[in-house]
């Protein structure tokens, strides 16, 4: 069997006999001395009388390692220098080993002219005037650690960072990467078989352990062979497919890690190649792919890799990454540096593509087995970079729990092997695992260097003839001073500290986010309630009703009311506007354009329910421009309507059907018991824009026709009985353009695409009367002027009708409004509203308005009544075989009485999830935003089903 390496040098496999399977068993201290020297004559008499200390690791207690092992402290002592080891029985050379090497084991360190450790010093023990080593995590300014800072330079402490110890390249000299990748590449593999066990299928990965249960990676390493001489007779189940790894980089913990995975039987292969080996390779081997740079990094204007442009200006670049190489990847082994202006390897949005269920050709039917959800089943990151290359790592395992399961859609992540996700182990002490074998690797690796430290003396000036270049620019501090290399630290933390002020006259705890909710009217209360559940969200509510922001905020502790008019005074918009993150606007849909206009100049996210109108949608090259997402149709119609819908199309697309008919209804109604008025309808808010739809144009596609109704037009007469719910008396009537959708929703081919309205039937035809009486008109009427004479709307009625004057019998003006209307049913209508009697009428210079307000009062919903929101899609579906299947989707919502209504629910709840998405960095398309892709509508619908909303399909052939 040969392996193939991918930059083309073949490789034999090791033989699979007793003797391989054998070697290393025993093998202590593998691999060792690669980075020594002799100490000459010279550097001898200048270390005769040093006196150096090796510290006690206390800050975590997994904490085995030191900086210098017992071989180096024989080799120090032997030239004359005196070693001082504070005793630890948790390291793991023991102290006795040390003794031996000529160390003396004492408490008391402080004759130390120079103190090794290798992680941070408490305060309270860093002792004035010496020289520490340590890997001190303050170069970027670490918040954390700056009272350490402190006391290093109160204390006239020298301080050297082995993280900057580096060549003229800028490459690091010493360092534990290799055995972070060693000790990672061990952990993945027994998470693996941990997962695959979870998932269905043992595997020979299940006789892996983590790598703190071997003595020393050569056991490790066996336990891995013995694993591997399984995979090559056949062990692995068919039904998992061939298992690919991913490697980032090529540095010391990638080596690390292959040189781990090779003791797998493997063959090498180039990204261009990976997904031919994932769909059609062998289930006998694994697979690996060494992925650098050049391989997923291009300019984002097209351009090629230039390393030398990438390393002064990665934001020029983009990573194709999650496009050509991670959905071909099982397991990825992440070990590359990673900058804060660097593309990512995976984004959120990335993991929740990668992550959902798709139909996959590489496995292989198998009765009784049972399917992968997706291909990639885990990711080493042992980079550990919270937030970094890979976007959803955000926080550090840890030994003592490596592993958590990260589930795209809901951005959580669970500390189990089973459920949706992916299985990440991120811990960031990966090599104290291996601790003999990492700190004879490091300590090795930092002698040489040890030798000019060991012969510095803190207390005299720092002179840069008596270090290497190496070594004088790790050193961070000395005598009281920053180095001039690192003064930029100081300037750090004067920005962080502005920062923190800045968020602290905000009214934020530091890290905090803020959400603007523009409107405080029905809606708004389930989206505040939602977002409230975030503790760290800065809530705060507008509304130029300030009585109305007032109640709303006080019944969720810490939301704030602000008193908000976007139309009258738009400075009070930039005012609130400021300590925001993301604004939410539920006021009313003429005002959207007001809004965004505002949230780009101040760089701030929008949110909206309602329909991308054409002025908001012209402002998308300015909101790209400013970084700025404004997400739109995320409410119930549209919003939920499109979800359910995308997530259909999308099952019938994989499954090979195709859609040749879409036809959705969407409407709030009153529940049944309270629909008892002439409309069949009740009004949550102003009834204007409901009435003013009716006279709305639309237009749609029926068996392959163009059907258009004209502005101001017959819609009323497009109404249509339905009884796709028999218990429910339905009828619908079209909505809007409908025709866009076919592109939109990805259906071109389909034949009929209607969008339409739902309410009880009765509803379009009391209205058609409302209309041909000219109560719907929003054009100013002379006897509505609000100045004018007392009205009746008995008065109006007769105005409307052309009568000189209001004095005729009742019955009469029954027959007369009867002759008008065409129907003794609308004229009953009308009486039944109320609209015959002498009572005065609030005149808003408008019919549409007058009987808006109204109808307002007329029709509004009881403290004890409920709402009724219905949903239904009717899709006919052609599959591969040519049958038809007529398949319905319905989602049918009650409002609770004396809590939510239905329509605040399935309005309130999506748009604070897509409120909540854009917060967390679950969506980062900027400019104008639809939920119509994946990543958005399936996080979603999953989150919408959490809180009670569910949908249930029906289903019958033709």
């Amino acid at each position: 069997m040969r392996v193939v390496r991918s930059f083309g040098a073949p490789l034999l496999a090791k033989p699979w006999d007793r003797r391989t399977m054998l070697r290393g068993l025993y093998d202590d201290d593998p691999a060792r001395r690669s980075g020594c020297r002799r100490i000459s004559q010279q550097q001898q008499q200048q270390l005769r009388g040093k006196v150096i200390a090796i510290r006690r690791e206390d800050q975590s207690v997994w904490e085995r390692r030191a900086a210098i092992a017992p071989a180096n402290v024989r080799r120090l002592v032997r030239a004359g220098v005196r070693v001082l080891v504070q005793p630890s029985n948790r390291r793991a050379y023991p102290a006795s080993s040390y003794q031996a090497a000529g160390a003396h084991i004492q408490e008391d360190i402080s004759g130390a002219s120079v103190i090794f450790g290798v992680k941070q010093v408490p305060v309270d023990q860093l002792i004035p005037h010496k020289t520490y080593c340590f890997f001190s995590h303050t170069i970027k300014a670490q918040e954390s650690n700056m009272p350490m800072l402190d006391a290093v330079l109160d204390k006239s402490i020298r301080l050297l960072d082995y993280e900057k110890l580096t060549d003229d390249r800028g490459q690091r000299l010493v360092a534990f990467g290799k055995y972070a990748g060693v000790a990672g590449m061990v952990n993945i593999l027994h998470g693996l078989g941990l997962r695959l066990l979870a998932l269905g299928h043992h595997t020979p990965f299940m006789h892996i352990g983590p790598a703190h249960n071997y003595r020393n990676s050569g056991m490790a390493r066996q336990a891995i062979r013995d694993a591997g001489y399984e995979i090559a007779l056949g062990a692995m189940p068919r039904s998992i497919g061939p298992l690919t790894f991913v490697f980032t980089g090529s540095g010391n913990v990638s080596q690390g890690g292959q040189e781990v995975f090779q003791e797998l039987p493997h063959e090498y292969v180039s990204p261009e190649t990976l997904r031919k080996v994932a769909e059609h390779g062998d289930t006998t081997k694994m697979y690996a792919c060494e992925v650098r740079r050049r391989h997923h990094l291009e300019r984002k204007d097209g351009g090629g890799f230039d390393p030398e442009e990438y390393d002064q200006h990665p934001e020029r670049y983009i990573s194709t990454f999650s496009k050509k190489i991670a959905p071909y990847a099982s397991v990825i082994v992440n070990g590359i540096y990673w900058a804060v202006d660097s593309p990512k390897l995976l984004t959120i949005p990335d993991a929740k593509n990668l992550l959902r269920p798709a139909y996959t050709p590489w496995l292989p039917i198998s009765v009784g087995a049972p399917a992968l959800p997706h291909r990639m089943l885990a990711i080493c990151d042992i980079s550990a970079d919270p937030g970094g290359s890979i976007e959803f790592m955000n926080e550090c395992t840890t030994i003592d729990t490596p592993f958590c399961l990260y589930d795209a859609d809901r951005n959580k992540d669970t500390k189990s092997f089973k459920g949706p996700g992916v299985l990440v182990c991120s811990i960031d002490n990966m090599p104290t695992q291996l601790p003999r074998e990492a700190t004879d690797f490091f300590g090795d690796l930092l002698f040489p260097y040890a030798l000019d430290v060991i012969r510095s003396d803190a207390r005299r000036p720092l002179d840069e003839h008596d270090f290497t270049p190496a070594v004088l620019g790790a050193i961070i501090a000395s005598n009281g001073q920053l180095t001039p290399s690192y003064q930029y630290i100081r300037e750090l933390r004067q920005q962080n500290c502005l920062r923190s002020r800045h968020k602290e006259s905000a009214g934020s705890a530091a890290g905090s986010r803020g959400v603007l909710v523009l409107g405080a009217g029905y809606v708004s209360a389930p989206l505040v309630e939602y977002l409230h559940r975030d503790p760290g969200l800065r809530i705060a509510v507008g509304s130029q009703l300030k009585d109305e922001a007032d109640a709303l905020a006080a019944r969720y502790p810490g939301v704030e009311a602000l008193l908000v008019d976007v139309a009258e005074r738009p400075e009070s918009l930039a005012e609130a506007l400021e300590a925001a993150d993301v604004v939410v606007s539920l006021l009313p849909y003429s005002l959207h354009h007001l809004v965004a206009r505002r949230c780009i100049d101040a760089r701030k996210h929008l949110v909206t329910a309602s329909y991308l109108g054409e002025r908001v949608r012209a402002l998308h090259d300015e909101a790209v421009a400013a970084g700025v997402s404004v997400v739109s149709e995320v409410g119930l119609d549209p919003g939920i309507d499109h979800l359910l819908a995308l997530e259909l199309f999308e099952d019938v697309r994989q499954a090979g059907g195709r859609v040749e008919s879409f036809v959705s209804w969407c409407g709030g109604l009153p529940a049944p018991e309270s629909s008892g008025n002439p409309l069949r309808y009740k009004f949550s808010w102003s009834p204007r824009g409901v009435l003013l739809n009716t006279l709305a144009p639309a237009k749609y596609f029926r068996g392959g026709q163009l059907v258009e109704i004209a502005p101001g037009g017959d819609l009323m007469s497009a109404a249509q009985s339905l009884d796709f719910m028999p218990g429910f008396a339905l009828e619908g009537f079209p909505n809007r353009d409908s025709t866009a959708y076919r592109q939109l929703y990805g259906i071109e081919q389909a034949e009929t695409v209607l969008r339409g309205t739902l309410r009880f039937r009765g509803f379009a035809d009391a209205v058609k009367g409302l209309q041909l009486l000219g109560l719907v008109d929003p054009g100013a009427h002379p006897a509505l002027h609000p100045n004018g004479p007392h009205l009746t709307w008995r008065a109006l009625v007769c105005d409307l009708l052309g009568l000189a004057s209001d004095d005729i019998f009742y019955e009469n003006l029954k027959q007369k409004l009867a002759e008008r209307l065409g129907s003794e049913d609308r004229a009953a209508a009308i009486e039944d509203l109320g609209l015959l009697l002498e009572q005065p009428v609030h005149k808003l210079g408008t019919p549409l308005d007058t009987l808006s307000h109204y109808l307002a009062h007329k029709l509004a919903f009881g403290e004890a009544e409920r709402d009724l929101v219905v949903l239904r899609h009717d899709v006919r579906i052609r599959w591969p075989d040519n049958r038809l299947e007529e398949r319905g989707l319905s989602m049918v919502t009650y409002g609770e009485p004396h809590g939510h209504s239905a329509m605040a629910r399935t309005v309130g709840y999506p748009t604070a999830i897509a409120t909540k998405m854009l917060l967390d960095g679950e969506i980062q398309q900027r400019g104008n935003v639809l939920p119509f892709t994946a990543d958005i509508y399936r996080p979603m619908l999953s989150r919408l089903r959490a809180e009670g909303l569910q949908s249930f399909e029906t289903s019958k052939w033709l």
